[in-house]
């Protein structure tokens, strides 16, 4: 399937799956040479999305053609040019990890499920100046997440995921079906904590080994989950 046939799909994927509704997400991914991007365009329902609607989209912000890209779209471009490893970008408002965001709490790994796939919390990124809101906020996004991964030392691939402060979600992955995957992904492991919270009165006490051996037997360099040979 072609890539931008696969940005369609994963698109349409976002509202059928109730990540989002209306048209409050978008779903990229970007050429092997790296060199272009593909993206949902501004306003258009997801139902109506068809490969000739996907806006085409240099790492300058350029493109041609009727349709705008996204309006979140120099996001997603300073988090391709931050990390060579991502190879799409999703971002959604799913209800139990906006929540998360608009409280400004990080989602906290509390159980195994969380560790499969995060190898600790899902940061919350914010604090935003004035001027960063209202001359390139978009842009700004990007730089706070690719600047946030650099300064802890952590592999983005390790927690492919971030929080927005008052905003939304943004996930990532070495392809658009990975980082669909993780987008799914964070808003299970939000509504897990969420409830986790509420039952536990926020006293929950993690086991931080059980969930470095949960996250490395699926992603470490002696993995051993999954098939090997096929």
């Amino acid at each position: 399937m072609s890539i931008i046939n696969e940005v369609v799909r994963i698109n349409q994927e976002l509202i059928q799956s109730g990540l989002v509704v209306l048209t409050w997400g978008n779903a990229s991914a970007i050429e092997p040479d790296r060199k272009h991007i593909y993206i949902k365009p501004s306003g258009v329902s997801f139902k109506d999305l068809t490969p000739e609607k996907i806006v085409k989209v240099n790492l300058e912000g350029g493109f041609v053609g009727q349709y705008k890209p996204s309006v979140d779209t120099p996001t997603h471009l300073e988090l391709y040019k931050g990390s060579n490893e991502i190879g799409a970008v999703i971002h959604t408002h799913s209800p139990y990890a906006t929540a998360f965001a608009q409280a400004k709490m990080p989602i906290p790994i509390l159980g195994t499920t969380h560790a499969d796939y995060f190898k600790s919390d899902v940061p919350v990124i914010g604090n935003f100046t004035d001027n960063e809101i209202n001359e390139n906020y978009e842009v700004s996004i990007g730089q706070r997440i690719i600047a946030y991964f650099q300064e802890k030392k952590v592999n983005m691939l390790e927690i492919p995921a971030a929080l927005i402060e008052s905003h939304g979600v943004f996930a990532w992955g070495k392809n658009i079906q990975q980082a669909y995957e993780n987008s799914y992904i964070v808003e299970q492991v939000a509504r897990l904590a969420f409830k986790t919270l509420l039952l536990s009165k926020g006293e929950s006490k993690p086991n931080s080994q059980l969930f470095i051996k949960h996250f490395e037997r699926k992603h470490g360099k002696s993995k051993y989950y999954g098939q090997s040979n096929v």
